[in-house]
């Protein structure tokens, strides 16, 4: 594999230290992204300000103002989380610097409002032909990475989780009733995730797999012979050629496979609660994401059945497909039980307070939308 050479700056020693310092118990990703922030920083240090030797000397005019212009100006261009992560790790190596060498100027270099505001982005399911697609490939292939896709369709892994699975990661919990340990991931928390019996046929098939690599057994589900980062890196080569096979030319990831689970999951009438524990997330705004995305579903029964009200279409001419206006009238009605499900969801993990008054007001509209659509589909 590949190394970086070496970061040759005389500041190497000192921003490295800081990062140890501040990561002593995070995860490995977040370590390996303090390094490329640092890595980052004191590359553009030394090729455009040489003459800055020691921290003494280090301003935030010029010295860190045009290390932002770079990182905005960067080909690609750099995600705006990514951008954030970056100025976020220099500022906490600038603040424990400040600290360890008594230097409280360098707190002050990167300020919290530099950060730009985080975006805001809705799950990406894939769509029902993608979905359908996919599955239908992966389960042809049958092989080692098209069966870790399948488990990360099927139980909302990331893909960082499903390369650390133990060999023995599938445990009976109770009576015919299985569940997949996912170990610590990327928000440092670990979870029991039940699964059917489609899934534990694919642990199965994997440990069958593993048995028959050559490579001897090191307690993990996939083989990684080249260590964890090249068995990613493989898994995402994998999935390109997948989606490219069965002709999908929109760029999908691996991770909207977490996204489809999620939406299908709710979309099936699981609890906030309960998804929220599924996907290991530790707040509730995280999994409202997803609602946002059920609730889109809402919006697009309720404009296809305004599309075609059964009063300005002549009698002869319905069809007696799923496109007609009285299978949409169906669709919206589901669609509106899902709404006010969540609602109820949502609004019970609410205090009091106007935010909870609000959806009441929601779910009461909701409810007489319902019960006037439900009219209309009986007559």
């Amino acid at each position: 594999m590949n190394r970086l050479p070496p970061i040759l700056h005389p500041l190497v020693g000192l921003f490295q230290g800081a990062a140890r310092s501040l990561t002593t118990s995070l995860h490995h990703e977040t370590i390996r992204f303090y390094h490329c922030t640092t890595r980052n920083f004191l590359t553009f240090l030394g090729a455009h300000y040489p003459q800055v030797q020691s921290l003494h000397q280090l301003h935030r005019d010029p010295h860190i103002l045009a290390w932002f212009a770079s990182l905005r100006s960067h080909q690609p261009p750099l995600a705006t989380v990514t951008y954030s992560i970056h100025l976020f790790h220099l500022r906490r190596m600038l603040e424990e610097l400040a600290w360890t060498e008594d230097l409280p100027a360098l707190a002050r270099l990167v300020l919290r409002q530099d950060t730009p505001r985080q975006e805001h982005y809705l799950p990406r399911p894939l769509t029902v032909d993608q979905d359908r697609l996919v599955q239908q490939e992966l389960l042809r292939l049958d092989d080692r990475n098209s069966n870790a896709f399948l488990l990360l369709r099927h139980t909302g892994m990331r893909i960082g989780e499903c390369a650390d699975l133990s060999f023995d990661c599938l445990r009976l919990v109770g009576p015919d009733s299985w569940a997949i340990h996912v170990p610590l991931g990327k928000l440092k928390t670990e979870r029991m995730v039940p699964v059917d019996a489609f899934v534990c046929r694919l642990v199965d098939r994997l440990r069958l797999l593993r048995s028959q690599d050559p490579l001897p057994a090191d307690g993990f589900l996939l083989a990684r012979p080249r260590g964890r980062y090249a068995l990613i890196r493989k898994l995402r080569t994998y999935w390109r050629d997948v989606v490219t096979t069965v002709g999908i030319t929109k760029r999908i990831v691996p991770h909207q496979l977490r996204h489809s689970f999620g939406t299908e999951m709710l979309r099936a009438g699981v609890t906030l609660q309960a998804v929220m524990k599924l996907l290991g997330h530790l707040s509730p705004e995280m999994t409202m994401r997803y609602v946002e995305v059920t609730l889109l579903d809402l919006q697009r029964e309720f404009h296809l059945a305004r599309s075609q009200p059964r009063h300005l279409l002549p009698a002869s001419r319905l069809p007696d497909s799923i496109t007609s206006p009285q299978a949409n009238l169906t669709g919206l009605l589901d669609s509106l039980h899902l709404a006010q499900h969540v609602l109820e969801m949502v609004r019970r993990a609410l205090p009091q307070g106007p935010d909870r008054r609000l959806l009441d007001r929601i779910a009461n509209r909701l409810t007489k939308i319902a019960s006037e659509t439900r009219k209309l589909n009986q007559g």
